[in-house]
């Protein structure tokens, strides 16, 4: 039962927690020195010596980059836990592990310059108990309970509802009414109410062979608050009215849209692909995507000789992203609390003031989803299945892998095949990203394995993804299997040769003014009406970006599908060899990535795919020109 021996304030909460109505104003920064109880120089032999009734938890300037200062610290049970956060971010102190209703066991937001008291710590029983930051998973610590405490454990997370493949639209011609609806997302309880697209979420999932053009119209039936919206496909290749624009072409309430998808690239037919589409509205996209206006689009493979994917039923799209919940099963609204929108001049022309303004904007859900339903899971043989894995999430990034170790083959991007497949552990993705992986459960007969997201090594790319079980596969009998393992894939071709000049550099980094803050890129937040970039229809252009903020950003380019050519200097890993629209770039990283100009002109983006970034600045416009 949802809710059970939680603190008075532990509701199925939204996802900007805001708790601490006790926070008190640190004096000065110059406050840097510290002598609490768990602090890492405290030994623990003297931790345990006397009852430690009261421990500090404190977070430093940079705490995004250093993470928590004290990263072990020890509270005796039925005692609390006071966080300091120096730092001038926002961050949270939430429990990895969760209780029966699936919630944090402990989880506070800690706003910059403030203390905050833990809820919930004096309920805990004694133990270990892991401890992150939502909006910098990175940031990670262990907290001990020691000697007599509650009763309150962590709970194993269990899967009890089936997941869903949302319904299949094959045909050239596809009307999508966006409306809201009732739709099952936990496995009992009210259904939740979510905007979607024909009822489901996600919205049906549009299969189509390339070169085989598409027209797909979105009917607005969505409530009358809802206002405007405009729906991108990611990462195709289609005209510059057909792109989903932010700002017009807009679908207003009551009304229709046809966008025309020739798939084709410089006159052929797109490679196979795995697209989403989702409301690419100004100011909007995280709501609307919050609500639920996404859905998954699949390119199919043309006729490959020698090539035998798992096809059919063990072919399975998985979009993973996650929501908050309130007790009855409806989604929080992350949004009500502003930031509000600001004009001033200069850098400062669009900024945003308030308590969730930049750096601390982040809706991130306490529940991961998988094609809409928590915790789902999946019956399968003890064969090969083609699992194509997208993460929707508006923040958050995902290290998959899976809990009895066995490789998970990547053989393409969500843009193509790649030129052989990669044997990996884990594949991390971050918003908006893809990857279809081949996992193949031969000799799992009668076993349990969960697809569960892990941090990597502090310091490793990949250490701020959270932590999670996504979903279980439930391994049954051996049936017969035509598919083989690939090593050498026919993967599309990539743009050659590469110029050796930087046509164009995309710094990525926060502003923050009289006015208020706003991520920017090279300085400015978006304008649509300035065209910060013309490229040449027909030639090959070589872009450059960096990361000049404290937080990774998840850089997604429209209108063509590019190559990456530098990470850092290097050539990228072998998962990044094949064709992308969304790289990872880290705080100081460095990528540089080439394509060739073709077919449309007209106005693309570029822009973070985290989407409260995107929302609040971090967006650009390039125009194609003849």
């Amino acid at each position: 039962m949802r809710g059970e021996m939680r603190a008075p304030a532990r509701a199925r909460g939204p996802a900007r927690i805001w708790v601490g109505a006790a926070a008190v104003v640190l004096a000065t920064s110059a406050f840097v020195a510290y002598d609490v109880g768990g602090a890492p120089d405290a030994p623990r032999s003297a931790a345990f010596a006397e009852p430690v009734r009261n421990a500090t938890v404190v977070i430093e300037q940079g705490g995004a980059r250093k993470g928590f200062a004290t990263k072990a610290v020890t509270v005796s049970g039925g005692g609390t836990v006071t966080v300091v956060n120096l730092d001038s971010m926002d961050h949270t102190f939430t429990s990895v592990a969760k209780g029966a209703d699936g919630l944090p066991l402990f989880d506070v937001r800690v706003t910059a310059g403030t203390t905050a008291t833990v809820p919930g710590i004096e309920a805990l029983a004694a133990g270990d108990f892991a401890f992150y930051c939502k909006f910098h998973p990175g940031m990670r610590g262990v907290l001990t309970v020691a000697g007599a405490g509650g009763g309150v454990e962590p709970e194993r997370p269990t899967f009890d509802q089936p997941l869903v493949v949302p319904p299949t639209e094959r045909g050239a011609d596809v009307r999508l009414e966006m409306r809201r609806a009732l739709v099952r997302t936990m496995p009992d309880g009210p259904r939740t109410s979510m905007w979607t697209f024909d009822g489901t979420y996600p919205g049906p999932t549009i299969r189509r062979r390339g070169g085989q053009g598409t027209h797909v119209t979105v009917v607005n039936h969505l409530p009358k608050g809802a206002g405007a919206t405009s729906t991108h496909l990611h990462g195709d290749h289609h005209a510059a009215k057909d792109d989903g624009q932010p700002t017009t072409q807009l679908v207003h309430r009551g009304q229709s849209r046809t966008y025309d998808y020739p798939l084709t690239v410089d006159g052929k037919a797109t490679p196979g692909s795995f697209f989403w589409y989702h409301d690419h509205r100004m100011d909007r996209t995280a709501r609307n995507n919050w609500r639920g206006l996404q859905g998954m689009f699949i390119v199919t493979d043309p006729p490959m000789k020698g090539v035998r994917l798992p096809s059919g039923a063990r072919d399975v799209p998985l979009m993973i992203s996650e929501r908050s919940f309130t007790a009855g099963n409806q989604l929080t609204n992350p949004f009500a609390d502003g930031p509000e929108m600001v004009h001033g001049s200069g850098h400062d022309e669009m900024s945003w003031t308030g308590d969730l303004a930049p750096p601390n904007d982040a809706t991130v859900g306490d529940t991961v989803l998988v094609n809409g339903r928590a915790a789902p899971y999946l019956d399968v043989s003890a064969t090969r299945y083609r699992l194509r894995l997208l993460n929707s999430s508006p923040f958050s990034s995902y290290n998959l892998t899976l809990s009895d170790g066995r490789p998970i083959l990547q053989i393409g991007t969500g843009s193509g095949l790649l030129p052989r497949a990669v044997v990996r552990s884990s594949v991390l993705l971050g918003p908006a990203q893809r990857a279809d992986v081949i996992v193949d459960f031969s000799g799992a007969t009668g076993k349990d394995i969960v697809l569960e997201s892990v941090p990597a090594a502090i310091g490793s790319t990949g250490d701020d993804a959270r932590a999670a079980s996504v979903m279980e596969f439930r391994v049954g009998e051996r049936a017969s299997d035509p598919s083989r393992l690939p090593s050498r894939l026919p993967s599309p071709a990539l743009v050659s040769p590469v110029p050796k000049k930087v046509a164009k550099t995309w710094t990525f980094g926060l502003h923050q003014g009289h006015h208020g803050s706003a991520w920017t890129i090279n300085g400015e937040s978006f304008d649509p009406t300035r065209v910060d970039h013309r490229a040449k229809l027909g030639t090959v252009e070589r872009w450059r970006f960096r990361n000049t903020s404290d937080v990774t950003h998840y850089v997604h380019v429209h209108a063509e599908q590019w190559r990456t050519v530098l990470r850092d200097g290097k050539a990228p890993p072998p998962w990044e060899q094949g064709l992308e629209d969304t790289w990872r770039l880290e705080p100081g990283e460095v990528v540089e990535v080439a394509a060739r100009f073709t077919d449309y002109t007209g106005a693309f983006m570029i822009h973070c795919h985290m989407l409260d970034h995107e929302d609040h600045g971090m967006m650009s416009r390039f125009d194609v020109v003849r």
